[in-house]
């Protein structure tokens, strides 16, 4: 039995306009991953401000750097782009909850990285409907 999808519809059931804007979204949240990454990797004065001004010592900012770099790289392959999903929503909690810890503003700077969370979960739902199914309880 053969079965026929149109060429709007790709292998994992998403639209080719889903698709597009998956990876348009998905593209905006690993550009800012990947420029923070890199500012702490290459120890930018602005990161290093910015990472003790919240409490952290300025020698956790390079392994922070390099775990981010590890997210990023576990997301961007296609084969393990949700465990790269789950990694990075673990660290975004973190975030979040360090910048409740020191009264920064909520929609600024608390929630900053829950949009940046939906956006790597968005463009990845648009992408497959087998994980929108599951984002949606099994509809």
């Amino acid at each position: 039995m053969t079965t026929t999808i149109s060429s709007d519809v790709h292998e994992h059931g998403a639209t080719t306009a889903q698709v597009w804007i998956g990876r348009v979204l998905s593209g905006i949240a690993v550009l800012f991953l990947a420029m923070d990454a890199a500012m702490k990797v290459l120890q930018v004065p602005a990161a290093v401000e910015g990472t003790t001004k919240v409490g952290y010592p300025a020698g956790v900012i390079l392994p922070l750097g390099i775990i981010q770099f590890i997210c990023l790289a576990v997301y961007l392959i296609p084969r393990t782009r949700v465990l790269g999903a789950i990694l990075w929503t673990g660290y975004l909690g973190g975030a979040v909850a360090t910048h409740v810890r020191v009264g920064d503003p909520l929609f600024t700077h608390i929630l900053f990285p829950v949009y940046v969370a939906a956006l790597l979960w968005g463009g990845l739902c648009l992408r497959d409907a087998r994980l929108r199914a599951v984002v949606q309880g099994g509809r």
